[in-house]
């Protein structure tokens, strides 16, 4: 424990000793009697002062790993620690933790790494990452590989607190029961459906009248557009919205961990069952179960979801009742299902099923219009503990992008902008450097080299106008020209928006 001969050479490592407040003399004597009655209530309430979240901490050195997964106990966490993230990963395919904390500068792979192996093929849970103080291109360099967000050493206690709080809220909303109590929570600004252009318009016309039905929809589009919000608004406006939103992601979850969440499962019914549980689709019971990512789900528990859909009801692993359901299934893919039926990766009559109410959530490049009030929401809402605000230039670029990563995108780097940022004011100077350049899309590539040079001009001034969105004062400064020679242009090259 901090304090303690051990413990002495890593205690500068964090700013405060103990999370504890300082003892009185008599709480001091309290706290020695640990083998009497009032040392034993003490600790039994310490124990149900808040949840038992579990946390994965990853970090190299001995010593700090002690004392760090000591006091994240203190705090109320079940602490699994690990030296390295090589060791780390292969547990998540068994465990998985409500949060990780993890070291950057670690033998093998990196916390960094770690990061994009987290986000690119394993389980969906937020990373908190250690960096040394005052490294803040890593502490960017992490968050734009999707970590939850960076804490400096030495670590203040408060901000661990704090941080590791905000991180195990997003992965229980994101994995388990949520209540919404008020449904209006989840309209318009407040969260995150937001934008007045043409196609936002459209989709909030179509949640409008998807929702009241008790059938199954499915939602697609392309990663980071928001499909979890849709889902979340679709039941807040159903007759189920005083019943329980569950989330779960199907994607890079085994199978059995995968079949033990949805259908619960009975002590005993496989290795680890330590005690019973019941299944999210349980969980449900009189609300919305939203699979995500359901393209990913394995092929052999698509038959057992299936079953579900055409008779609500559920038996547990290792039990032998069955249970009857009253749910609405809602579940998102940024994958072509079609294409995936085609190669036997899914089955067709579960497409079906899904597929009852159809919503596409539109790619934030279709709604251009939309990415300035979206940068004022992130930004106004608070990063990392303060509001910010755009100059008119840095509004314009982020306007400019195309965002292939779609409004997740935007949203990161803000984030990383707001950790460069010295003042409330972000400037085009905090923004990534990838922004000033236009994005070729694959919709777009450039011409061949037997083009002519009329055929490679019009079809950069193209891509550049598409990559503005059409702005054509912003698209003539990226072009070099001025606004008058783009209209010349554009008249002679016989250039109209769509």
């Amino acid at each position: 424990m901090p304090g303690s001969p051990d413990t002495c050479s890593v205690a500068t490592w964090l700013e405060g000793n103990d999370p504890r407040e300082p003892m009185t003399e008599t709480e001091d004597a309290v706290e020695s009697n640990s083998s009497g009655e009032a040392g034993a209530e003490q600790t039994e309430l310490a124990q149900h002062a808040r949840p038992r979240a579990s946390l994965l901490l990853v970090e190299d050195d001995d010593e700090i790993r002690s004392s760090l997964a000591d006091l994240l106990s203190d705090f109320g966490y079940q602490v699994r620690a690990e030296a390295s993230a090589d060791a780390a990963l292969p547990l998540l395919h068994q465990y998985l933790p409500d949060a990780i904390v993890t070291d950057v500068r670690m033998p093998g792979l990196n916390g960094i790494d770690f990061c994009k192996r987290l986000m690119g093929d394993g389980p969906h849970v937020p990373v908190v990452v250690m960096t040394a103080f005052g490294d803040v291109d890593m502490a960017v360099d992490a968050l734009r590989a999707g970590a939850f967000d960076f804490i400096t050493k030495p670590i203040a206690l408060d901000q661990l607190a704090s941080v590791l709080e905000r991180a195990v809220e997003q992965r229980r909303t994101k994995a388990g029961i949520v209540r919404l109590e008020d449904p209006e929570v989840l309209d318009g600004f407040r969260h995150g459906l937001i934008g007045s252009s043409k196609p936002m318009r459209q989709l909030m016309e179509r949640i409008s009248r998807v929702a009241p039905t008790d059938a199954t929809v499915l939602i697609t589009g392309e990663s980071g557009t928001g499909k979890e919000l849709v889902a979340r608004a679709i039941h807040a406006r159903s007759p189920r919205r005083e019943g329980p939103f569950v989330a779960l992601s199907c994607a890079a979850m085994p199978l059995e961990l995968l079949e033990a969440e949805l259908f619960g499962h009975r002590k005993g019914a496989f290795t680890g069952a330590a005690e019973s549980r019941d299944g999210l689709l349980q969980g449900a019971h009189g609300g919305t179960l939203f699979l995500d990512e359901i393209g990913d789900m394995p092929l052999d528990l698509q038959p057992k979801l299936l079953r579900v859909l055409e008779d609500p009801r559920v038996r547990p692993l290792g039990g032998t009742h069955e249970v009857t359901l009253n749910v609405r299934i809602v579940a998102a893919t940024n994958r072509d299902l079609e294409q995936a039926v085609a190669e036997g990766q899914f089955r067709e009559d579960l497409l079906y099923r899904l597929n009852v109410h159809h919503i596409r959530v539109p790619a934030l490049r279709e709604r251009t219009g939309d990415v300035a009030e979206l940068a004022r929401h992130f930004l106004g809402a608070g990063v990392r503990g303060r509001s910010y605000q755009l100059t008119p230039e840095a509004e314009r670029l982020l306007s400019g992008h195309s965002w292939p990563g779609n409004v997740r995108e935007l949203e990161n780097c803000l984030s990383a902008a707001a950790a460069l940022a010295t003042s409330p004011h972000i400037s085009v100077r905090e923004l990534p450097a990838r922004l000033q350049i236009p994005a070729l899309g694959p919709e777009q590539p450039l011409p061949d080299e037997s083009a002519s040079l009329e055929e490679v001009e019009r079809r950069y001034i193209e891509v550049v106008l598409r990559a503005t969105g059409w702005n054509k004062a912003l698209a003539a400064r990226k072009l070099g020209i001025d606004r008058a020679t783009l209209y010349r242009k554009l008249l002679r090259l016989g250039l109209s928006e769509p």
